[in-house]
């Protein structure tokens, strides 16, 4: 890995104890009826996440929905994260498109106080891998806030395409999305010391067992954002080495969850931020181009979450 300031490495430090002890959190974007975003609620469902003690937090990401943001809303999504945390915890924001765009968001997560950047994918085409790390040059060029890259639909790196960006200042570590634990043990391989791996799998858990076994252990938890009590625990009894209620929680909570994911797109949100609202919390509807779940989706989703929330001796009440 590049050489880093004792700035940079402070927070590689902090993120790395921070996925040895907890989940990392993709908080929701609260939105009212209207479509506007709704600050107000966002810091009260915020307040309610942090408390449920994630390693780390990364808004205005995937499941923040920030593609539908704009740069005001985005800052004040990060700001009112940053506010919220208050130094407890790493807040790495969201940024992305092409790396001009990208940068105008990383200047603003710098004002409001970030830590860290999760580059997210770029939009529409596919680039090889000398465009993806000039990217990634680019953007570090641009900011003293360290960047996670962030590989999934059309951003593929491969173990050279990782050496490089590793040699990238600031470029401190990579989230994958596309689950090919061959490619991804290369990677690590391939990798520096001290360079951090993700699991960024959509509902993680899944996966959490074999990403583990090639020496990825950490991953975010959409489930967090709406049921922090199945995530920790599912969370310690994979580090327990608990393999009964993990075998259990995946079969009768989160694989019932990914079948109904599964059969919309976009449901790897929207049915997150249903289950939140069911659970009482002011995160409103989704923004299009995502769709809320229909009655039918709504009910099956009601029946699996009360099931997970059972398993773990928790209930369905609003919370905080």
């Amino acid at each position: 890995m590049a050489v880093i300031n004792s700035e940079v490495a402070g927070v590689v430090q902090r993120l790395r104890d921070g996925m040895t002890g907890g989940v990392l959190s993709f908080p929701l974007t609260s939105f009212r009826d209207d479509g506007g975003l709704d600050l107000d609620g966002y810091r009260a469902y915020l307040t309610g996440r942090l408390a449920a003690a994630p390693g780390a937090v990364f808004p205005a990401c995937g499941t923040g929905e920030f593609f539908s943001l704009d740069e005001d809303e985005y800052r004040a999504v990060v700001t009112t994260t940053v506010e919220v945390a208050d130094g407890r915890l790493p807040v790495v924001a969201g940024i992305g498109y092409g790396w001009a765009q990208a940068l105008r968001f990383a200047r603003i997560a710098e004002e409001a106080g970030a830590d860290a950047l999760l580059v997210l994918p770029h939009y529409l085409v596919g680039a090889p891998q000398d465009g993806l790390v000039e990217q990634l040059r680019r953007i570090a060029a641009g900011t003293r806030l360290p960047l996670i890259a962030y590989q999934r639909g059309q951003v593929t790196f491969t173990a050279e395409g990782v050496r490089r960006i590793a040699a990238i200042e600031g470029v401190v570590g990579l989230k994958d999305g596309h689950s090919d634990l061959d490619r991804l043990q290369r990677l690590t391989f391939a990798a520096p010391d001290g360079f951090l791996f993700f699991n960024g799998a959509s509902t993680a858990e899944i996966q959490a067992r074999a990403y583990a076994t090639v020496g990825v252990p950490a991953y975010s938890s959409a489930v967090h954002a709406f049921a922090p009590e199945i995530a920790n625990a599912f969370f310690g009894a994979l580090r327990d080495g608990d393999d009964p209620l993990v075998t259990r929680l995946l079969r009768e909570f989160y694989v019932p969850l990914v079948e109904l994911r599964d059969r919309v797109p976009g449901y790897a949100v929207s049915l997150v931020k249903a289950a939140a609202r069911l659970r009482g919390l002011p995160v409103g509807p989704v923004r299009a181009p995502l769709t809320d779940p229909g009655p039918d989706d709504l009910a099956t989703l009601a029946k699996v979450l009360d099931h997970g929330l059972g398993l773990v001796g928790a209930v369905r009440q609003p919370t905080s």
